[in-house]
């Protein structure tokens, strides 16, 4: 019985120690502006593959219907981007000589995360703007096909 106590013990102090994971460091808007951007890429990747004709209709048909659920990324980027700006703006100065090694490294640890955050955010935006540019185009040539094959059905 002592011996359950004891592990019960270690497990939950094992519980408060923090995680040093490099996925569990990376906040929880972080990853989903991660994943939104994965997903803007496959889908402008499918949607601009060739060969993929057949399902092209279902692809385009898809897409059109996510584009405006995945317009929220743009204002949730600005929020992001104004948090980094904050961040940037309240962080303590870490001189050469005004710190110690550790919070030197610190320091450079958190520019380079907002350096990786800034362009998480360049990638989704572009990302987003071009699945709606392709979409539009690829809507725009199957509207012209409909009509080139409408006028050689006239002649």
């Amino acid at each position: 019985n002592k011996k359950i106590s004891n592990n019960s013990h270690r497990l939950n102090s094992e519980r408060r120690k923090p995680s040093n994971s490099r996925s569990e460091k990376m906040a929880l808007e972080w990853v989903v502006l991660g994943y939104a951007a994965a997903a803007e890429a496959i889908m402008v990747l499918l949607l601009t593959i060739p060969g993929l004709d057949a399902l092209r209709k279902g692809l385009v048909a898809v897409t059109k219907n996510l584009l405006k659920p995945f317009l929220s990324v743009v204002p949730f980027c600005l929020f992001l981007l104004m948090d980094i700006y904050w961040k940037y703006e309240t962080r303590p100065s870490c001189e050469a000589d005004s710190c110690t090694p550790t919070e030197h490294l610190r320091h450079q640890k958190s520019i380079m995360k907002s350096q990786r955050n800034a362009l998480l955010i360049a990638a989704a935006l572009l990302f987003y703007w071009l699945l709606y540019s392709v979409t539009h185009l690829v809507v725009k040539i199957d509207l012209l096909n409909q009509r080139l094959e409408r006028l050689k059905r006239t002649e």
